[in-house]
Parts: C-alpha cells; structure tokens; sequence
C-alpha cells in the first residue's frame, strides 16, 4: 500500500498557486484553488513536458508548451493538443500539513 507524502503546510499556499514535489519518484503538481487543494501528475499528456508553469483559468492548467488544458481537479483533458487524461492524485490535509498520495498500485 502506498504512503501519503508531507508536501507543505496547509497555510503556506495562497489561492491560485502551486508547487511541484517529488511523490515517490513522480513530480507531482499540487494547486490551492479556493481554499482546496489538488495533484495531478506535472506532465501534458501531449507530448510529456511539464504542465505547472503553464497558466492556471479557473480550475483548467494550460500546458504551457502548445496549449492543451486539463483540469487541475481530476486530470481531466479539456482541448487539443492533448487527448488523454493525466493521473490525478488524492489529497488530505493532516495536522495542517498538505499530503499527497500515489495510490495508482494499491
């Protein structure tokens, strides 16, 4: 079973920011939007380039290499280039802490 990994405490993020960690190996992207927090792997399904720099609208990360969205709140592809989905991840808040979790082999 996989561990939850500590990212960041819970009041060190203001809304609309992100951070990048390393989750058991996988860079993961984690968002604060409105007071929650979400992971989605930090790769475009396009062409594997890193999606956390690009520009957050609302709940939608632009890749910022060729323009593809995903939806910060489950991976969700939102327009071409991109057709497939990237992994989201769960997130809890534990003693004020941010954890994530790689659950994709439990």
């Amino acid at each position: 079973m996989s561990e939850w990994f500590d990212v960041i405490d819970a009041d060190a993020m203001a809304n609309g920011e992100n951070l990048v960690v390393d989750v058991d190996g996988t860079d993961v992207a984690v968002f604060k939007l409105d007071g929650k927090f979400y992971a989605i792997e930090d790769v475009c399904s396009h062409d594997g380039a890193e999606i956390a720099s690009g520009t957050l609208e609302g709940d939608e990360i632009i890749c910022p290499r060729h323009g593809a969205r995903f939806c910060i709140r489950t991976g969700a592809v939102k327009s071409a280039p991109a057709y497939e989905d990237i992994t989201c991840f769960p997130v809890r808040i534990e003693n004020g802490r941010v954890q994530v979790k790689d659950d994709r082999w439990d």
